[in-house]
């Protein structure tokens, strides 16, 4: 299904974590990513996939922390997938800490959110509905 408020498009994030071998496992253990390849020895950086959804992972530096050193959460990610009611219950099942439940949103996505070990903030959601922005409320700019 496609959503009109939620577009997939081809954006490639980055997320720092200060021990990325764990980071690796528990991101394939607890969320089900898969690594599709690695560079640097020692790993400097790991590209993670589930289903359409492709990231970066990569070791901290001075100039680039994650949430756990920083005690901050400067932004989520939101991964597409395709039954997010079975990815919550195997997040639920490894003992992630969620920070939204799984519900239905206005603008038509079945979501939850949930933090991963080093603090950054996933959304995991399934369009469910394909809503116009303005059914919602919200403002198109015109362009």
């Amino acid at each position: 299904m496609n959503n009109r408020s939620v577009p997939v498009s081809g954006v490639l994030p980055h997320m720092a974590y200060a021990d990325l071998p764990t980071a690796v496992l528990w991101l394939e253990k607890v969320f089900g990513f898969r690594e599709h390849f690695r560079y640097g020895e020692p790993v400097a950086g790991v590209q993670m996939q589930l289903g359409e959804a492709c990231f970066m992972i990569v070791q901290t530096k001075p100039t680039l922390e994650s949430p756990l050193r920083t005690g901050v959460s400067t932004q989520m990610v939101t991964v597409i997938v395709d039954d997010v009611d079975a990815q919550y219950t195997r997040v639920l099942s490894a003992g992630a800490q969620v920070w939204e439940e799984l519900g239905e949103t206005v603008y038509g996505e079945r979501q939850f959110g949930v933090s991963d070990l080093e603090g950054h903030r996933w959304l995991f959601a399934q369009h469910v509905r394909d809503v116009s922005p303005q059914e919602w409320g919200a403002n198109v700019a015109s362009g």
